[in-house]
């Protein structure tokens, strides 16, 4: 990124001190905590903030230098070479509640003082002299001020400091910003590159910005005020207290103050952005964009579902949002795909803007969804907050879970809530069941560096979050648990908490309703232990005993969970609750006259379930005779706890495959979407041997009725109306096409030939992805120098990527080396893209071989862009002792620093591949064969 030339002259102003100063150099960084820790106590090992200072209040004045746009006539001067910088003052408002003459507070040390601190009395106004100011350069980021006298305990004082810091292009804390505003005229070009800046503090970038008390439960008030170029927008956390110009290059705003918030919540922004309002009856909400995307209406959507979402949430929690105002702005550059800061909502820009017509209305759902995460995290993180980084899973787990309340509310005819419960549900599944997964809730030890705060953010806080608290909702009834969450919120207003004390609300909700739960005792083995158990049942005595469930069983667990068991039949409905590592019997869970039992109905439950042979048996004919009789949660995970069984040596493999064959009787997306996602590893490591042709021609006949369900509508680009019908209808066309279902290819190759015959694309944005792709791999050069043609023409990003995925469908093979040519011309495909394409290709069976040779012979090139992802694309098909063999000389031939990580676990992996091949192969064979007889 840039930085951005400064040619505007500094305002004379009262509102901020502000020293003029030169900087030599700027230098983008990327900070690695590998610094030895700062202790103040020499037996700890990272720092916290001691609590002897309490802040309560913050004045903040910022004036960031940079032009939104550089000036034509500028003589050609790069903003690559100039520099862009921030100037600003604080003062801190605290409290000493013990006597100490130290004050400490964090203070990244890209910052320059500009002038000493100055501490005040608040009380007698009188300043305290200073003897001392130290930066410590390690993990601690600390600023330490040493005072000649001492700060009295029940005293209140200030803090004020000017500083300045350079603004980087690194996404972290307050970074520029660019985007293309305008569109191509003609042979001529009307476009011009402007600029932006922006904050992403989460989880502790304000201390890059100003020196503060950067830890989340030390919340304080915030007031703001920014000096900005005219004709720009400033926004921040709180509402506009006014905005008035100092001169003809500047004008300041200033902001209401906020609520007690934490500073990893802090935010601003100023750009040339335009919005567009929401309704809603007491909260003024503006969703900001691009001039050119909110012309065209593209937050439109955005703009009509938030204040929606906004009053849902305010009716189910029984409490009012905050603040009178909430913005949100879609930002061309965003580290996450969404920030929660508290009035402020920052979004990566594709997560936010919606193009009627051209992109996929599948894509609302996704903006709903993330809307709605970030709307619930203005009760649960902003409202109410972890006391610290270790327990963020209260923030991310509590918004993954309710969005989908939140959407299904809004956009109830998206059905979102099984969708995204069996995403959440699998993710947290696959991760939580490696040697390297760790507790929900992490030992708050283990959690002090940067580093390691952010290695917090991942499918275990947010994914396996949602699911436990989905599973205590059930345990204790939906109705008491909101009820106990109600309760949790209003207590804690403006505080900090940890999970006990949301254990303690839903404990006092569960009292009284006159429920038996004891809410800390089941669930804390959920969050303090890592992994979730299998339940094993025998049907035939109602025996049942649990295990820690992982992918290597190479040693007893001596780990055990209380597991709530939602169980049925043919005939009844019960619920049992195993509380022992040890074998119990149930009679709930005994078979009576040879019926069918399921349990973890509707998978409320965090496990995972295996059966005694004739109860797997019983419930494989139950759905092949009628799979309704089964809920659809658990059709989908009847396939998919019998595959992870498989891949763990507990079941046989021929067992996991018998569940895919009810599918040719159902059409629900979630059985069918299952069955795919786990076939997909079975395709790519057997699609080169003698499995794949017999493979192929079951995939064709399970899905043939689905796709004939819909093939007329199709065949004509018509879209099912019902949003629930939509995802299996795509799940129709790519598995038929990609297994060569004839009708399939055949409309495909038509919708593709009418585009190139009639230069009009008729084809549905919902089908583009699969029509390119399919029209490519069946056509030949005339179809694929039109895709190349298309994808070099086309500003639309979307667009260009689908077609860009298409080139590298192509099964000729000269094509696809003409492809990964073009990869090293910098003015036919752009370096940062280059490692994209080389992968694409590496996923088509006939273009693995070329893209490893390719990497090899031209590896110094590659190794520019992403190529981790390049060397991921050739190998992550290897099933072979040659293909190891090759990996292990690359490895130790080529220079693999860059993707060490990657290299071994690609080895590590093809390890794996060689064996599962070697034990299933032929058992896989004689299925398929089996089932074509």
């Amino acid at each position: 990124m840039p930085k951005v030339a400064f040619t505007s002259k500094a305002p004379v102003a009262a509102l901020v001190v502000l020293s003029v100063f030169a900087l030599a150099s700027v230098v983008t960084v990327l900070i690695v905590y590998r610094a030895e820790i700062f202790n103040l106590n020499p037996t700890t090992r990272a720092p916290r903030l001691p609590r002897n200072l309490v802040p309560h209040h913050y004045k903040v004045f910022l004036q960031p230098y940079f032009s939104t746009r550089i000036d034509p006539a500028a003589n050609g001067t790069s903003p690559m070479h100039e520099l862009m910088f921030l100037v600003g003052n604080f003062t801190v408002s605290f409290r000493c509640v013990e006597t100490t003459s130290t004050i400490l507070l964090h203070n990244r040390d890209l910052q320059l003082s500009m002038g000493p601190p100055v501490v005040r009395d608040q009380d007698t106004n009188q300043t305290i002299g200073i003897s001392a100011v130290k930066k410590n350069q390690d993990e601690s980021s600390f600023l330490e001020i040493q005072l000649n006298d001492v700060l009295e305990a029940g005293r209140n004082y200030t803090l004020f400091h000017a500083f300045g810091a350079p603004i980087l292009d690194n996404l972290e804390g307050l970074y520029v910003s660019s985007y293309v505003e305008g569109q191509p005229a003609g042979e001529g070009d009307n476009t011009t590159e402007r600029y932006l800046v922006a904050t992403n503090m989460e989880p502790t970038g304000t201390r890059g910005l100003f020196p503060c008390f950067d830890e989340p439960d030390m919340k304080a008030v915030f007031d703001v005020t920014i000096i900005h170029p005219r004709n720009t927008t400033a926004l921040a956390n709180g509402q506009m207290l006014e905005s008035n110009i100092l001169n003809d290059d500047w004008q300041y705003t200033s902001f209401h103050s906020t609520p007690k918030m934490s500073t990893y919540l802090f935010a601003i922004a100023v750009s040339e952005f335009t919005s567009t309002p929401s309704p809603h009856e007491r909260v003024e909400i503006n969703t900001f964009a691009r001039p050119n995307a909110t012309a065209a209406g593209h937050t439109q959507y955005a703009a009509n579902i938030t204040g929606n979402i906004l009053t849902f949430y305010e009716t189910y929690l029984g409490s009012n949002y905050q603040l009178k105002k909430l913005d949100q702005i879609a930002l061309p550059d965003l580290g996450p795909a969404a920030m929660e800061n508290w009035g402020l909502i920052t979004y990566q820009e594709e997560m936010l803007l919606y193009e009627e017509g051209v992109t996929s209305v599948l894509h609302k759902e996704a903006i709903a969804n993330i809307i709605a995460h970030e709307l619930a995290h203005q009760w649960f993180g902003n409202l109410v907050t972890m006391k610290w980084w270790n327990e963020i899973w209260l923030n991310e787990g509590f918004a993954s879970y309710m969005s989908s309340l939140a959407v299904d509310h809004v956009e109830p005819t998206f059905n979102i809530g099984d969708r995204n419960f069996f995403g959440e549900f699998h993710a947290a599944f696959e991760e939580d069941a490696l040697d390297s997964s760790r507790p929900l809730r992490a030992p708050s030890q283990d959690v002090q560096t940067t580093y390691e705060i952010m290695f917090l953010f991942d499918t275990i806080t947010y994914c396996k979050g949602s699911c436990v608290l989905r599973m205590l909702a059930d345990t204790v009834e939906e109705r008491v648990f909101n009820k106990g969450v109600k309760m949790y919120l209003s207590e804690f207003k403006n505080r900090n908490v940890d999970q006990n004390d949301l254990w303690e609300y839903i404990q006092k909700a569960v009292d009284e309703e006159n429920g038996l739960t004891k809410v800390a005792r089941v669930m804390d083995p959920w969050t303090k232990q890592s992994g979730y158990p299998i339940i094993t049942i025998n049907t035939t005595n109602g025996e049942i005993h649990q295990k820690r469930f992982m992918y290597k069983h190479s040693s007893e667990s001596s780990l055990w969970w209380y597991v709530p068991i939602r169980v049925m039949s043919e005939t009844s409905h019960s619920f049992v609750m195993l509380e022992t590592n040890g074998t119990v019997k149930k009679d709930e869970l005994m078979s009576k006259s040879g019926e069918w039992i399921l349990a973890n109905v509707n998978c409320t439950g965090f496990y995972r379930v295996n059966y005694n042979p004739e109860n797997w048996q019983r419930l494989l004919t139950q759905l092949e005779k009628d799979p309704h009789r089964i809920p659809v949660l658990n059709r989908a995970q009847l396939i998919d706890d019998a595959f992870n069984l498989a891949r763990a040596n507990v079941v046989d493999l021929t067992l996991a495959l018998n569940t895919t064959r009810f599918l040719r009787n159902d059409r629900a997306h979630l059985p069918w979407k299952t069955a795919v996602d786990h076939l997909a590893y079975t395709v790519r490591m057997l699609e080169r041997s003698e499995v794949y042709g017999p493979m192929q021609a079951y995939l064709q006949q399970q899905v043939k009725g689905l796709y004939d369900f819909f093939g007329n509508d199709t065949d004509v680009s018509l879209v099912p109306e019902d949003y629930s019908l939509r995802h299996i209808w795509l799940v129709a066309i790519e598995v038929a096409c990609s297994n060569g279902l004839p009708e399939c290819i055949a409309m495909a190759t038509k919708m593709f030939a009418d585009w190139m015959n009639n230069g009009t694309n008729n084809v549905h944005p919902e089908l583009r992805h699969i029509i390119y792709c399919q029209a490519v791999a069946a056509g030949g050069r005339k179809e694929w120098e039109f895709a190349w043609k298309k994808s070099q023409n086309t500003s639309d990003l979307s667009e260009k990527e689908l077609l860009s995925r298409a080139l590298s469908c192509t099964r000729k093979i000269w094509l696809l080396n003409r492809y990964l040519e073009y990869t090293l011309d910098p003015e036919k495909i752009r370096v940062k893209d280059m490692s994209h394409i080389i992968y694409n290709i590496g996923q088509n069976v006939a273009g693995q071989a070329l893209v490893w040779n390719f990497i090899r012979a031209h590896w110094e090139y590659v190794s520019k862009g992403n190529a981790n992802e390049a060397f991921e694309g050739a190998t992550n098909r290897f099933s072979t002792q040659y293909e190891l063999d090759e990996l292990k000389r690359f490895a130790s031939d080529y220079n693999v620093n860059a993707v060490k990580w990657t290299v071994e676990q690609a080895i590590k992996q093809t390890k794996v591949n060689i064996q599962w091949v070697s034990q299933n192969k032929d058992n896989i064979l004689k299925w398929f064969e089996g089932q074509m007889a």
